[in-house]
């Protein structure tokens, strides 16, 4: 789900012209915009596999088939390790086979939304994977990203991972453990996932990459939400033959080892949270779902895909959303 790259997104998505209104078959689009039930079958797939259902050529969610090999191999091993750990909490993808995958009316832009809620007893509220392909007049966007969502029985953290790649001499990183807690009122919440996990090292481990360089998004929201440890950043390479070795072996083992740490102390971690703390952490992680994808997407997508499309992508993100 792409929530905080808003500066990046919306200066490539302006020189997009806005589709027309009756554009039917477009696509790619999350959640936030007047909300617009759209009746739609529901289909249930198997557990098996992340999101089997294929586009017209074939592809599947877990295929990412437009970036390179390195960030594909990347990919599919963050979500497949997802998966497999929480393989006893997640139920398959409900998805309307629409919304799993979907194009534009040119067939310039593809996108594809993967979500599996969890079970009622498990502390995972759900897992989002998406991929997004788009030609744009400034060259091709690949966006790919996973997060992973607690339900408010627990406080900690959520997971946030998302790799942009606009040119083949640059790309954006944002990968975080997002706090649901105060880390001034409550320091010990970030002596406990923060420090002691010392995620700080793996952001020390990526601004030692050449050309790396710190990624502001343009709001101060979302700025707001991420943790002192967050890794967003932009690297650039002139060249771009170092790019996917940049991939391979230096993000790649940032990346998983940031998914280890989710896993193992946030996850299913045993928190004490009573009722009024949990309508608390209910109210605001909605508040930031909300926001954050408002902020980015609200009016990107639309302009991108059309209102019939972004409607219906945005309708199922809001209804998981809402669950």
């Amino acid at each position: 789900m792409v929530v905080l790259s808003s500066n990046l997104s919306s200066s490539l998505f302006s020189r997009v012209p806005s589709p027309p209104s009756s554009c039917s078959n477009c696509s790619r689009c999350f959640h936030f915009l007047p909300y617009l039930r759209i009746s739609r079958t529901r289909v249930t797939v198997s557990s098996s596999s992340p999101s089997p259902f294929m586009d017209s050529q074939g592809r599947r969610f877990i295929d990412f088939p437009y970036v390179s090999e390195p960030h594909r191999q990347l990919m599919v091993e963050l979500v497949t390790t997802v998966e497999n750990h929480l393989e006893h909490h997640l139920l398959p993808c409900t998805l309307p086979p629409d919304v799993q995958y979907y194009e534009n009316q040119t067939g310039t832009a593809h996108g594809s939304l993967n979500i599996r809620s969890a079970n009622k007893s498990s502390p995972i509220d759900f897992i989002l994977g998406s991929w997004l392909h788009c030609k744009l007049p400034s060259g091709e966007l690949n966006i790919t990203s996973l997060s992973a969502y607690l339900k408010p029985s627990t406080d900690a953290p959520h997971f946030l991972f998302e790799l942009i790649r606009n040119s083949p001499t640059s790309l954006v990183l944002i990968l975080d453990l997002t706090p649901r807690k105060d880390l001034v009122l409550y320091p010990d919440y970030l002596k406990t996932f923060y420090e002691d996990t010392q995620l700080d090292k793996q952001r020390e481990l990526v601004h030692k990459i050449p050309k790396t360089q710190s990624y502001f998004s343009s709001s101060l929201y979302i700025r707001s939400v991420v943790s002192p440890t967050a890794i967003l950043v932009r690297i650039e390479d002139k060249t771009g033959e170092h790019m996917e070795e940049i991939v391979r072996d230096e993000l790649g083992p940032v990346a998983k080892e940031v998914l280890r740490v989710w896993l193992d102390q946030c996850a299913c971690a045993k928190r004490e949270v009573g009722e009024s703390e949990r309508a608390l952490l209910k109210k605001r992680d909605s508040l930031i779902k909300i926001k954050t994808i408002e902020i980015d997407l609200g009016s990107n997508f639309p302009r991108l895909f059309g209102e019939e499309v972004a409607a219906r992508v945005l309708g199922a993100m809001k209804e998981v959303f809402d669950t």
